[in-house]
């Protein structure tokens, strides 16, 4: 968790001062969502590509 909350103050240094709350909050849970995604990736739970497309096609219709 230390990772994560001193990535997301790097993210926030680097936003543009007149950011709004926001644009703040969308930042730090894109990050977050990306470090889940990487725990996720560590723990074997990946999909194939084309089950990917599957689901994707799904929620299309």
């Amino acid at each position: 968790m230390a990772l994560l909350k001193e990535v997301s103050i790097e993210t926030i240094k680097r936003l543009p001062d007149d950011s709004s709350l926001e644009d703040i909050m969308y930042e730090i849970d894109f990050v977050a969502q990306v470090f889940k995604g990487l725990q996720d990736a560590e723990n074997g739970k990946l999909i194939s590509t084309e089950e990917l497309l599957i689901r994707v096609d799904k929620w299309s219709k």
